[in-house]
């Protein structure tokens, strides 16, 4: 059972005036109000004591975010226990791009898993499905099998409307241009012995698993949604798109507009970016389920910060290697951060976001001196008094500027870029701007997702 947003412990006097409907939201009895309509009012998400989106740990997870050297962290993540019901868990990461990813990822995190709730708990069958594990041996098999698919069916229904709402919020966001902007999505929700996914974009998802030999081994569970995947280019053509590297990164396939050389996306579904949404940038999901066994050990979610320098191995041995398990997903980023200075010493970093969940539900018994704190929403939501401005996923403080992401910064934006910078860090984005001066000269070449420049919609050709 969720959390009350009250924040009175659970008695048995206080079952007798209100219910909980398991996402955290009291409603009295005799209020004959849809599920959706109390979704909607649960505008305090940060009061949710099993909510975690900073760096820290919960009961069955870690999870954390490193900036990169191309600005604000436009990384998000989220660890959401005890999601709907018991024995249920909700991960998932946002990388965000253009202008203003970093809001649009924060957005898509807070509001997406809302939206799969409201949806599961439309129906009457949806809520049966959010509290039931699907076990195929439990009876006859053409029975098993029927429930299953079913099942499934509804969970698949969720993710297709969920992310379809998603999408659509943000159109109609009054306050956040999401024009050029966007953000991946990789969620995963474990439901006992159940996963299942919802994709977009190219972060990912991967399981370490033991083999008949009891070694570890990685397991992909999701597929980077890149544009030059053959079905993925085909829709892309087929819809006037065109999708092509540029000479000086050839191993980045990017879409464009077919009238224009902007704005470059470097995958083929995503939230936001609606200037190319008619031209085959789609947001549907990439759904999938599976059943876990008893060799399956740990679930990683990262964004593509990760990838681009660690294979799916080496990331598995990393997190089975770690000192403990609070510090697995700390140990990971820091991982991927060394081999960014050797893999690409002229490239700026890529932010990095990582979830672990430990299948077995079980974390370090004793937590060791250095290790992260667990950072709940309602943790973060008390301690936001550091003097540090948050900025609200509305986008009315601080806006960036809508200029060019260059691919290569000019000497004066370095200078600037590194010039009377004290050490600071932000609780949520995990950020640190002195930790890698010690490089800064050897940055050079930006590695972005978009190459942010508005497109000019007139009847011009490109040049060939």
């Amino acid at each position: 059972m969720g959390c009350c947003v009250s924040t009175s412990d659970r008695s048995n006097d206080d079952a007798g005036s209100s219910s909980c409907l398991e996402l955290g939201l009291c409603c009295q009895k005799k209020e004959r109000k849809a599920f959706s309509d109390h979704v909607v009012s649960l505008h305090k998400l940060s009061s949710l004591p099993n909510r975690i989106f900073a760096n820290g740990k919960s009961r069955s997870s870690c999870i954390f975010t490193q900036q990169g050297r191309k600005g604000v962290n436009q990384d998000a993540m989220i660890v959401w226990e005890d999601f709907g019901s018991e024995d249920v868990i909700f991960c998932g990461v946002f990388d965000g791009h253009g202008p203003h990813g970093h809001l649009v990822a924060r957005r898509v995190r807070d509001s997406l898993p809302v939206k799969l709730l409201s949806f599961l708990h439309s129906s009457e069958f949806g809520k049966a499905c959010i509290k039931r594990d699907i076990k195929p041996e439990s009876g006859e098999a053409e029975n098993d099998l029927s429930a299953e698919n079913e099942v499934n069916s509804m969970w698949r229904e969720a993710f297709l409307k969920a992310y379809k709402a998603m999408d659509k919020e943000l159109k109609s966001h009054a306050n956040l241009d999401c024009f050029c902007s966007g953000s991946t999505a990789v969620s995963v929700v474990k439901q006992g012995s159940n996963l299942f996914m919802g994709n977009i974009g190219d972060s990912r998802a991967i399981m370490g698993s033991k083999d008949s030999n009891d070694l570890m081994v990685a397991i992909q569970l999701t597929v980077d949604l890149k544009p030059d995947l053959p079905r993925e280019e085909e829709r892309i053509k087929s819809c006037k798109g065109r999708v092509f590297a540029l000479q000086d990164e050839p191993e980045v396939p990017r879409v464009w507009l077919p009238f224009d050389n902007a704005p470059g996306l470097a995958m083929a579904r995503a939230f936001g970016d609606f200037c190319l949404k008619e031209y085959g940038v789609i947001s549907v999901p990439e759904f999938t389920h599976r059943l876990l066994t008893d060799k399956d050990q740990f679930i990683v979610l990262a964004s593509d910060g990760v990838w681009d320098v660690l294979s799916n191995e080496e990331v598995v041995d990393i997190v089975s290697s770690a000192p403990s398990r609070t510090s697995a997903a700390r140990v990971l980023v820091e991982s991927a951060a060394r081999e960014w200075k050797l893999k690409y010493p002229t490239s700026k970093m890529d932010d990095c976001a990582v979830v672990c969940l430990f299948l077995d539900g079980k974390m370090d018994l004793e937590e060791s001196d250095g290790e992260e704190q667990c950072y709940s929403s309602a943790t973060i939501q008390s301690n936001n008094h550091s003097g540090n401005p948050v900025e609200s996923d509305d986008g009315k403080k601080s806006e960036p500027s809508l200029r060019r992401n260059f691919t290569v910064r000019t000497l004066e934006e370095n200078e600037t870029f590194g010039a009377g910078k004290g050490e600071s860090v932000d609780i949520e984005d995990g950020t640190s701007s002195a930790e890698d001066q010690n490089w800064l000269g050897l940055e050079g070449v930006t590695r972005v997702n978009s190459l942010v420049q508005l497109p000019r919609f007139s009847d011009e050709k490109p040049n060939s």
